[in-house]
């Protein structure tokens, strides 16, 4: 008797692991950049192979049955392992630099003023930065690591590396019309300013006002901003109060650019180094090491 090959062919199971996770067969060969039919055939070959179905019918797609969901969770894992592995192997033939995706505003408010000392303190480590506006995608696709600001839940596959709370407090100039006097008042004085705010952070004033025992919804909003940097710029040029994370304006409060009457408060955020898969790496930890250190300095 002919002995059987001990595993399927390769394309086969990476068509079957595409359209179990996507549910679909046309999202599988989108995924893959393939056709159809090709996804269809490479099916047709591992069931074959294998002497089993594996998908029913769901509704107008399809969806593993008890021996798909066998082996998808075997093929899952094997596949995951391998683009950890890939990606490792890519990263170490880039010359070693670490390519770090961050908001814009942090990076221009933060890790620019830091990066000649953090050239001095990690001088193995070669840094690419790349801003990033809006929400991370899942994959982190083409990052090796995200440095953020968020709360749980995290996106499932990350490894995350807490790097201290985010902590937020109302800012605004010395030179602000009225300045003087709105600082020497409680914070309920912030119920009659037209607040600055910024799209990209909708919830900071609501959290600040809750935590400091007001009522968020009697906060009254004034000018708003596409980006955090923009909303800082526009408090330290004495247009209104704004709402911001500590660290990123502390520089600023240092030299008297803008003030916080106020303090901070801790929310449920927290500053986060984040990657893509369980492996950890030495540069990686090197560097949340070096942010947690600067941003405790803080």
């Amino acid at each position: 008797m002919k002995e059987l090959p001990s595993l399927p062919p390769l394309h086969a199971l990476r068509a079957f692991e595409a359209t179990a996770r996507l549910r679909s067969v046309s999202l599988a060969a989108a995924e893959l950049h393939v056709t159809h039919g090709a996804v269809s055939r490479q099916l047709r070959v591992l069931e074959d192979a294998l002497g089993v179905a594996l998908f029913e019918r769901d509704g107008r797609g399809i969806r593993p049955n008890a021996a798909g969901r066998r082996l998808q969770e075997a093929a899952s894992g094997a596949f995951s392992q391998l683009r950890d592995c890939v990606a490792a192997l890519r990263r170490a033939q880039r010359n070693d630099v670490l390519v770090l995706g961050c908001p814009g505003s942090v990076l221009a408010r933060w890790m620019i003023p830091r990066l000649q000392q953090l050239q001095d303190d990690l001088p193995g480590l070669t840094l690419h930065l790349a801003a990033q506006e809006g929400d991370f995608a899942p994959q982190l696709a083409g990052l090796d690591a995200a440095l953020l600001l968020g709360q749980a839940p995290w996106p499932a596959g990350w490894t995350v590396h807490g790097l201290g709370s985010e902590r937020i407090g109302p800012v605004f100039s010395p030179a602000m019309p009225g300045a003087g006097p709105l600082a020497r008042q409680p914070p309920q004085a912030l119920l009659g300013q037209a607040l600055l705010h910024t799209h990209s952070r909708p919830q900071a004033w609501p959290t600040w006002a809750a935590l400091n025992g007001l009522e968020p919804g009697a906060l009254r909003q004034g000018t708003g901003f596409a980006h955090l940097y923009y909303l800082l710029e526009a408090a330290v040029a004495g247009l209104g109060v704004a709402i911001a994370p500590y660290p990123l304006v502390a520089g600023d409060l240092a030299n008297g650019r803008l003030v916080a009457p106020w303090g901070f408060v801790d929310t449920d955020g927290h500053w986060a180094l984040c990657t893509v898969g369980d492996a950890r790496h030495p540069r990686i930890e090197a560097l949340a090491d070096w942010l947690r250190r600067q941003l405790a300095d803080a």
